[in-house]
């Protein structure tokens, strides 16, 4: 196997062409039959034009349309960029201009959305449309070309591992989306390292419900394309959809990230008894919600994990070690070096918080036309064991965590998230976790919010238990039994409704923190 992202799929259907590879709305796709459709789709980008290290967008929901453009972009030599279907027109036009995509597919229905936006992408020159069921829009300048003839012979561009491979779009502390490139070393590199720890085997069935444009989403199909497994691709309504799913198709994994888990957690899971695993990422579980799973799912490994984009992922928990350290992050990744660094980057002592730096194959290479981010973020680490005296390249999380004597690490927070209130510098997670241990609480964020005379006042948002019978004050009184008065929140509100998320599916801490940015002017 070469380490090229899309020869992961060429490579399976070699060792076993008939086993099942992608399945969507209960129809079946076979490697042989998937391998094939890449190739032929590679073909037709690259005589469409697609230069090598040009970017194709694929802005679908998850389909066998969507997974086959993203290898085949990759097989024709150039770079994918998954688009999240969630996204609004003019956040997609922002990608679109920003990575100076050349060829766009989507679907009918979405083109027309798209189509006022479209104009002021000067670099697109080709659309393709995965459904002919009507007449397509005109765009001055832009080629619109059905699916189905996008074929041709699948070419054999010059690319080699360090190449670009994708461009995922992530959000910021501020401002729009960036992308973080990625090469296929580090897509390979993931892959590998996360099919040896999770033990994946060519008999799981692995079930999608993260966007394909979400580094941990992508990651279900490497791995299962590495392992020459089946991945089964759902675009849910319900979370209960989520438990139907695993009975009906036999499903072995599944990887979601902490406020789907905290639903999931609510709900009967029957017996589940071919769910060998779960794993959870993008945040941190609250262990109410880890403590039901662990009860609901008594045979099925949980793996708690820590990653961030511009590293894919850093951290794993193995799952014995749950019942004694079910708060921490666990350990470096196969292949990958996780380090805890002061701000002069110097080792910091067994349980001294410092900024969580990964070293080694999975580190990105960079920001997208944007050397400023670069630069802040990919920095010189001297080696500390090699004796070289040429600095490496390390990513540089801007996440604040601890280390044990044992060597488990815990995460403590997001550097841009720490709330600042009364001189202190508080974690909103250790308040989150306060109020759900109340019991009555299904989800939670704590954010700072100005405040003239504090600085920041800490607000917590919440949704009860549907059997919960609690207000604001009785809830600030529990939270008192547990928290220092400077903890405390000034304001808790009880919404009726989920907490509105971001479309990687998280709690959007910084959008509820925007609706209350006015709620203590004045206050003295």
């Amino acid at each position: 196997m070469t380490g090229l992202i899309h020869n992961l799929i060429f490579s399976a259907a070699e060792r076993s062409p008939d086993a099942a590879a992608l399945s969507y709305q209960n129809q079946w796709m076979r490697y042989e039959t998937l391998a094939g459709e890449v190739a032929a789709k590679a073909g037709g980008f690259q005589a469409l034009g697609l230069a090598r290290g040009e970017r194709a967008a694929v802005y679908l929901e998850k389909r066998f349309e969507a997974v086959i453009a993203l290898f085949a972009a990759s097989a024709a030599g150039s770079v994918f960029v998954p688009v999240n279907p969630v996204l609004k027109p003019e956040q997609v036009r922002h990608i679109l201009t920003d990575c100076n995509v050349r060829i766009l597919v989507t679907s009918l229905e979405r083109l027309k959305l798209l189509q006022q936006e479209l104009v002021s992408c000067r670099d697109l020159h080709t659309i393709v449309v995965t459904d002919s069921n009507g007449e397509f829009p005109v765009i001055p300048g832009v080629a619109i070309v059905d699916w189905q003839a996008l074929n041709g012979i699948k070419p054999s561009p010059a690319t080699i591992d360090s190449d670009m491979a994708a461009i995922i779009y992530t959000s910021g502390s501020t401002g729009k989306p960036k992308g973080v490139v990625l090469s296929h070393r580090n897509l390979m590199a993931g892959a590998e390292s996360v099919t040896r720890y999770l033990q994946n085997r060519a008999d799981d069935r692995i079930l999608t419900v993260l966007p394909l444009s979400f580094d941990y989403g992508l990651s279900q199909l490497t791995t299962a394309f590495y392992a020459g497994a089946a991945n089964i691709l759902m675009n849910y309504l319900l979370p209960r959809d989520i438990i139907r799913a695993v009975d009906e198709q036999q499903v072995t994994g599944i990887a979601a990230v902490p406020p789907l888990w905290a639903q999931l957690a609510q709900l009967d899971w029957g017996k589940a008894s071919s769910l060998r695993y779960i794993t959870s990422s993008g945040g941190t579980l609250p262990r109410p919600a880890l403590d039901r799973l662990r009860t609901a799912l008594p045979k099925t490994y949980i793996f708690l994990m820590y990653g961030f984009t511009e590293a894919f992922r850093s951290t794993y928990l193995q799952p014995q070690e749950l019942d004694r350290r079910p708060d921490s992050i666990g350990k470096a990744i196969p292949n990958a070096e996780v380090l805890v660094l002061r701000e002069d980057g110097t080792p910091c002592a067994p349980g001294e918080p410092g900024e969580l730096v990964h070293r080694g194959a999975l580190v990105a290479m960079g920001y997208w036309n944007d050397a400023e981010k670069t630069a802040a973020c990919f920095k010189p680490l001297k080696s500390q064991h090699s004796g070289l005296t040429i600095p490496e390249i390390a990513a540089w999380s801007g996440d604040t965590v601890r280390m044990d004597a044992d060597g488990y690490l815990y995460f403590i927070e997001r550097r841009d998230e720490m709330i600042k209130t009364s001189g202190y510098r508080v974690s909103p997670t250790e308040i989150e976790e306060v109020i759900y241990a109340t019991g009555y609480v299904a989800e939670a964020v704590a954010c700072g919010i100005p405040h003239p005379a504090l600085g920041q006042a800490i607000a917590a948002i919440v949704t009860l238990k549907d059997d919960s019978r609690i207000d604001a004050d009785m809830l600030l009184n529990a939270c008192k039994q547990h928290l220092p008065a400077y903890m405390l929140p000034s304001h808790i509100e009880i919404r009726e409704h989920c907490l509105p998320r971001n479309p990687n599916g998280k709690v959007d801490r910084k959008y509820l923190s925007r609706q209350l940015q006015q709620l203590f002017e004045g206050s003295q």
